[in-house]
């Protein structure tokens, strides 16, 4: 199937309103011939009959008049739209962002809230983060995907949000919390609960002990930062969590310390698909998410 030339369009639309191919060649910046031949390409009707000194429209060109004009007005307004202003007050939309519960718990309350005082229409959307996949960004499924990048592809848009490191958090009535501080030695003499999405139960922190010829015990392994917090809290066992969840309500209720070995910092970002790059909503969407999580 071939597409028609939607230029035929423009020139069937001059050439109806003037009722005369030299005026329509005229607006149209063509030679009378040229106009001619375009005539030729929009329909099998001649469109213009003489009557006396003037031309007229067949009845078959009237009938094509105003449904001519209709379609290239919509056709310019297409091609020409610019995007409506942005009403907040207004504004009723779903938004869905993909990240893992920790984030949730640290900073979905207050990402609600704000949203909730700037754009009361718009409902935010959490959906599990099992997995890092760009499939959900590039078909449209999420609106924003929240973490740490990796292999992400490169037509994904990425800010990032807030750089986070790994601490120690235990119980308050855990035996260590009374310390000042937390040696290695201390850290790897009693349990530990870790998060594992794949049940892995070696990593980075296991790593830089082994370093210095050490390992720690393994007492549980759980799937998220949130599920380990809550072991910890009700248990004497010690996890290792980044140091933004400590500003979840489970978080509030450890004691924390500084992780006695050396591991990367992790930067953690917001990710969307290109074609919410120019979206006004969307933009909001994104400095609300960049405002919260820059906020003390």
């Amino acid at each position: 199937m071939t597409d028609p030339d939607f230029n035929l369009l423009a020139a069937l639309d001059v050439l109806l309103s003037e009722k005369s191919v030299a005026g329509a060649a005229k607006r149209l910046k063509l030679s009378a011939s040229a106009m001619s031949r375009t005539l030729r390409q929009v329909t099998g009707d001649p469109l213009l009959v003489r009557a006396g000194r003037n031309m007229v429209l067949t009845p078959h060109a009237e009938s094509l008049q105003a449904r001519a004009k209709n379609v290239v007005s919509e056709m310019r307004a297409v091609l020409n739209a610019s995007p409506a202003p942005l009403s907040l007050s207004t504004l009723e939309k779903r938004f869905t962002l993909r990240t893992n519960e920790g984030f949730i718990d640290a900073f979905g309350p207050a990402l609600v809230n704000a949203a909730a005082r700037e754009a009361p229409g718009v409902t935010l959307e959490f959906v599990a983060k099992p997995e890092k996949d760009a499939r959900f960004l590039r078909e449209g499924r999420v609106d924003l995907e929240i973490g740490v990048l990796k292999n992400m592809g490169p037509e994904i848009r990425l800010q990032a949000l807030f750089r986070d490191r790994f601490v120690v958090a235990l119980a308050k009535n855990h035996p260590l919390a009374a310390f000042a501080d937390m040696s290695r030695e201390q850290f790897v003499s009693v349990g530990h609960v870790i998060t594992s999405r794949r049940g892995l139960i070696r990593g980075p922190v296991d790593d830089a002990l082994a370093a210095c010829g050490m390992r720690r015990r393994i007492a549980a392994v759980v799937p998220g930062f949130s599920a380990a917090l809550a072991v910890a809290r009700d248990s004497q066992l010690i996890a290792v969590v980044p140091a933004s969840c400590l500003q979840s309500a489970a978080g509030k209720e450890m004691v924390a310390f500084p992780l006695p070995v050396s591991t990367p910092e992790i930067t953690v970002s917001q990710m969307w698909h290109p074609r919410h790059e120019h979206e006004l909503a969307h933009r909001w969407l994104r400095q609300l998410v960049r405002r919260v999580c820059r906020q003390p």
